[in-house]
């Protein structure tokens, strides 16, 4: 059983003023983030029912009394450990990868909020398998979707370096292999829509880097309605062109998504009738029949704090940046709890309409649907009962709800509790696609198709992270880290996920063990460029 304190500081009110930035930790390119020992996330907690439902999210507590609402609990309540179902079988899957941008840990009903509902997300659990102890790559959005597109630690690449990236100096190197064009060279047809933050043009983008289609955004962020981005450009793409469209962000990928799924059913449907008739290729002399790859990357709700309809905020906004404010987009003054939820519900709606039209378009049995986050909460995030958040290599920072679907393959209502991070989902997705890895740039990932398809246990292995100023490794039960002042501690996280209870005094040889091993692999990474 996890050994979670459900005592908490009151819950803010929702006009309580935001932390200002920490000017050691400033980018342009994403919010300060947590300091590296805060005990708590900015957003504080308040309420035992919240406490207890998101420890039951981590699978240390079961039901008692003040528990959250029957809606919340209602997925857990009918989970099971999970179990794989070696017997099935398939053809290779399509892949819909859907990434949140600075998701808590709790921020879905489904892993404990106490005010936030995600109706769509908690149903997706109930039909797949949810993760309690899966992490982010990084603890930022660019360097952990470098972990996830090259299956590598970020610091094996320049471009990893940047955390995040925030200029058109970095970027993810076009002859580097990625999860797309690995997919490609398999025979899969592959989409990226939303948003990239792994380089600018002209010298990066998806469609140099594997994906036959984008539509997106190139930044970290950028103004919902205007589309613009920190600096004041313009950021809104269809391939490499720019792409005009005033709406809501959310609503046009939402639309892009649905659309893309549309097609591709109707493609599949020709290719059909062709391969009845003579062939299976179109008038283009193009394959229609193969499988797909849609990573489809969310900006919501990262901020700005902007929901659908609040236009006048907006443009509050669009002026500020207009007049060259440069911290115009991290809205320091601006979002509350309820406009959080607010964007939180509006992620779960759009991602239902995206499910609604795979389903529709019949291809949901043959569809692996993965679901998760960039890194941990930002500023109103609900990530109870971990500590830190967003930047910083605390469980706040790096762990991340994951839920994945495959109804050909996988059993629902089930939940895992291995340790498991980014770079382990690039190597599955390889394996499940029939993809092979680039020798010249071998994977930190371990493949998790023995363990979900065929029952093979996980061996204990290094989970490795590294940001400026900090460091952590994870093995077992146990993690190290070491945070920005410099002091090395020692976790037994599965019962103490608060990382309150520091171990290092009284097991300075397990300790020893896993800074070394740290280490080792830091000798294998590129160095920080000079700040």
């Amino acid at each position: 059983m996890s050994s979670v304190d459900p005592a908490r500081p009151p819950r803010p009110s929702t006009s309580a003023a935001p932390t200002a930035p920490e000017k050691s930790g400033e980018s342009p390119g994403e919010s300060p983030g947590a300091s590296a020992g805060s005990a708590i996330s900015r957003r504080t907690f308040g309420g035992l029912a919240g406490g207890v439902g998101a420890a039951a999210a981590i699978g240390g507590l079961g039901t008692v009394a003040g528990a959250p609402s029957a809606a919340a609990e209602e997925p857990r309540s009918q989970e099971r450990a999970f179990r794989a179902a070696p017997g099935r079988r398939s053809r290779r899957p399509n892949v819909l990868f859907i990434l949140g941008d600075d998701l808590g840990w709790a921020d879905l009903s489904s892993y404990g909020a106490p005010d936030i509902r995600t109706p769509h997300l908690d149903r997706l659990a109930r039909q797949g398998v949810r993760f309690t102890q899966a992490y982010a790559g990084s603890a930022t959005c660019s360097p952990t979707r470098f972990s996830l597109y090259t299956g590598r630690y970020p610091g094996r690449t320049e471009g990893g370096l940047a955390e995040p990236i925030a200029d058109k100096s970095v970027g993810l190197a076009p002859d580097h292999p990625t999860l797309a064009s690995l997919l490609r060279d398999a025979g899969y047809a592959t989409a990226l829509i939303g948003k990239w933050h792994c380089g600018y043009l002209p010298d990066y983008s998806p469609t140099k880097s594997g994906w036959d289609t984008f539509f997106g955004n190139f930044g970290g962020a950028l103004e919902y309605y205007s589309k613009l981005g920190l600096a004041g450009e313009y950021d809104l793409y269809e391939g490499d062109a720019e792409y005009q469209d005033l709406r809501y962000y959310t609503r046009i990928i939402t639309e892009r998504a649905v659309d893309y799924l549309t097609g591709r059913a109707a493609n599949a449907k020709n290719a059909q009738n062709a391969k009845d008739g003579q062939n299976a290729r179109n008038t283009a002399g193009r394959r229609t029949d193969h499988p797909w790859l849609l990573n489809l990357n969310f900006t919501t709700p990262h901020w700005p704090w902007i929901a659908d309809g609040d236009t006048e905020e907006s443009a509050k906004i669009v002026r500020r940046i207009k007049a060259g404010e440069r911290g115009a987009l991290w809205h320091q003054d601006g979002g509350s709890l309820a406009k959080y939820r607010e964007m939180v519900e509006d992620l779960d709606r759009s991602i239902g309409e995206v499910l609604a039209a795979l389903k529709q378009s019949g291809q949901e049995e043959d569809t692996l649907v993965f679901f998760a986050s960039d890194n941990g909460g930002e500023r109103w995030s609900y990530n109870w009962p971990l500590s830190g958040n967003k930047a910083s290599l605390q469980e706040g920072g790096i762990r991340v709800p994951t839920i994945v679907r495959w109804p050909s393959r996988l059993d629902g209502g089930q939940v895992s509790h291995e340790p498991v991070f980014t770079p382990d989902w690039t190597a599955t997705l390889l394996e499940i696609a029939g993809a092979r890895p680039d020798r010249a740039h071998p994977l930190d990932g371990t493949s998790l198709a023995g363990y979900l398809l065929r029952g093979e246990p996980l061996a204990e292995r290094d989970l490795f992270w590294r940001v400026r100023g900090e460091r952590a490794l994870r093995r077992g039960d146990w993690k190290y880290y070491r945070g920005k002042d410099g002091r090395d501690r020692l976790f037994h996280v599965t019962n103490d996920p608060r990382e309150q209870a520091d171990k290092a005094a009284d097991d300075q040889q397990r300790l020893g063990r896993l800074r070394a091993a740290w280490e080792a692999v830091d000798r294998t990474l590129l160095p920080y460029p000079k700040a």
